[in-house]
């Protein structure tokens, strides 16, 4: 009996059923992603319980996605592997002789990433089980189960061997931030006035980027409080936007802050609120663009492991900058030299300013869902609908990428120099992973 590989669960399995002797390269068939969709979404909910910082989300998400798509080109041999594209990635596994079901390969394996990569293991176990259950369920026989499930272990399991030489282990017993008396340098932010998040994040492996200083930007201006220097020119820019916020602006601020452990202070009382992160929300934004588009569970692995892979570097390379520079924030500078009683809109987060971490990840993003689904691809973001807020629209990738760069600007949080420079790193990282990460030589999914 020859080797039958199954492309989706469900409906398709029927489908599949009266065609057994068609090819096992018929991966235009189309076919449902929602198990897929469904597991990217409950891994951003065990992210934001476990609070993990954007860094280290993203992180998360780019090797569980990587484990995804391995296991899925089971299923659609044309697809290519990322052996070789991504830094240190050596050949995953072949799939066993005989029939799987490749989606569900795909998302075992990521939420077996996901588990070892997160703390809320019992979370993570209930959550595989419950999707095993709903392909269990959709017909697939004994055998098929328990080969795919066979065979999304042994992916993840060589994704996890790959993960553990990344050095983010060595990182967590590297020093922390060393606080120095100077003008221009990062001090902790009120309320919380946390320690400074992952000082040593650019020692991590990159995911394309040759390092993590590969793209520097420009050097942040020249500290200097003398009326009408370069520098004290956008600290009143930040003060003065603060005092005249549209409805609009609070708006776009709130709807991009991504804090994902913003403090609340209640006269003697502290607590905290969790949102998702970052990197969390333009990962939602890749399952609203793969519903949209029609894409199959293919091009959906696909879709998701290159934007989290620019993700990831988008980090490296800011987190980079940020702890090189060790820039000071606006609230310090503003609290200090203008106005002793100004706030921020947003919460100040914990870690130097420049570049845009935001602003960075955002562009690069972009770029590579642009190069996925198109120029012009209007969306709906409904990513925050979780966290109390409404749905905003978008004409392009693009355009959300520059409103998620302003809105720092709006939130009081960034100068207009470290959102410029984030958008400038982002767009060459999002065009660097778009030519050296290549999943198939065919357009994908364009509308």
């Amino acid at each position: 009996m020859r080797r039958r590989i199954r492309l989706a669960a469900g409906a398709t399995l029927v489908a599949l059923g009266a065609c057994r002797h068609a090819p096992a390269t018929t991966a235009t068939r189309p076919s449902d992603a929602t198990m897929l969709h469904t597991a990217v979404e409950q891994l951003t909910n065990v992210i934001v319980y476990d609070i993990f910082s954007p860094p280290q989300a993203s992180r998360v998400y780019s090797y569980a996605s990587v484990a995804a798509y391995e296991a899925m080109r089971a299923g659609y041999p044309s697809y290519r592997s990322l052996a070789g594209q991504l830094n240190g990635l050596t050949p995953p596994p072949a799939p066993p002789n005989g029939e799987i079901d490749a989606p569900l390969a795909a998302v075992h394996a990521f939420l077996t990433v996901g588990r070892q990569l997160t703390f809320s293991r019992q979370r993570m176990d209930s959550l595989r089980r419950a999707m095993d259950e709903q392909f269990r369920g959709a017909g697939l026989s004994k055998a098929v189960y328990e080969r795919s499930v066979a065979y999304g272990d042994t992916v993840a399991k060589h994704v996890l061997a790959w993960a553990a030489k990344d050095r983010y282990l060595e990182t967590r017993g590297m020093p922390k931030f060393s606080l120095v008396t100077a003008a221009d340098r990062w001090i902790p932010t009120p309320p919380a006035y946390m320690d400074a998040v992952e000082p040593n994040w650019s020692r991590i492996r990159p995911f394309v980027l040759d390092s993590a200083s590969q793209f520097r930007p420009e050097p942040p201006l020249a500290f200097d409080t003398t009326k009408g220097s370069p520098y004290w020119t956008q600290v009143l820019e930040v003060y003065a936007t603060r005092r005249r916020l549209t409805e609009e602006q609070r708006a776009i601020a709130a709807f991009w802050d991504c804090n994902p452990y913003v403090m609340h202070v209640q006269g003697h009382t502290m607590f905290a609120t969790k949102k998702v992160t970052p990197g969390g929300h333009w990962m939602s934004i890749v399952g609203i663009a793969a519903r949209k588009a029609g894409a199959d569970p293919m091009q959906s692995a696909s879709a998701y492991v290159r934007t989290a892979v620019a993700l990831s570097d988008g980090f490296l390379a800011v987190w980079d900058e940020k702890y090189r520079s060790a820039r000071i924030r606006p609230e310090t500078v503003i609290a200090k030299y203008v106005d002793g009683a100004w706030e921020p809109l947003l919460q100040t987060p914990p870690f130097p300013e420049y570049t845009s971490g935001h602003s960075g990840i955002s562009t690069a993003a972009a770029a590579v869902l642009t190069d996925e689904f198109g120029p012009g691809f209007a969306f709906a973001d409904s990513a925050e609908v979780a966290y109390g807020l409404p749905v905003r629209a978008f004409p392009s990738f693009e355009a959300a990428a520059a409103e998620a760069a302003i809105s720092r600007l709006y939130g009081g949080i960034h100068f207009r120099q470290a959102i410029e420079q984030g958008v400038v790193q982002g767009r060459r990282i999002g065009q660097l992973v778009v030519a050296r990460v290549r999943t198939h030589d065919r357009v994908i999914a364009r509308r």
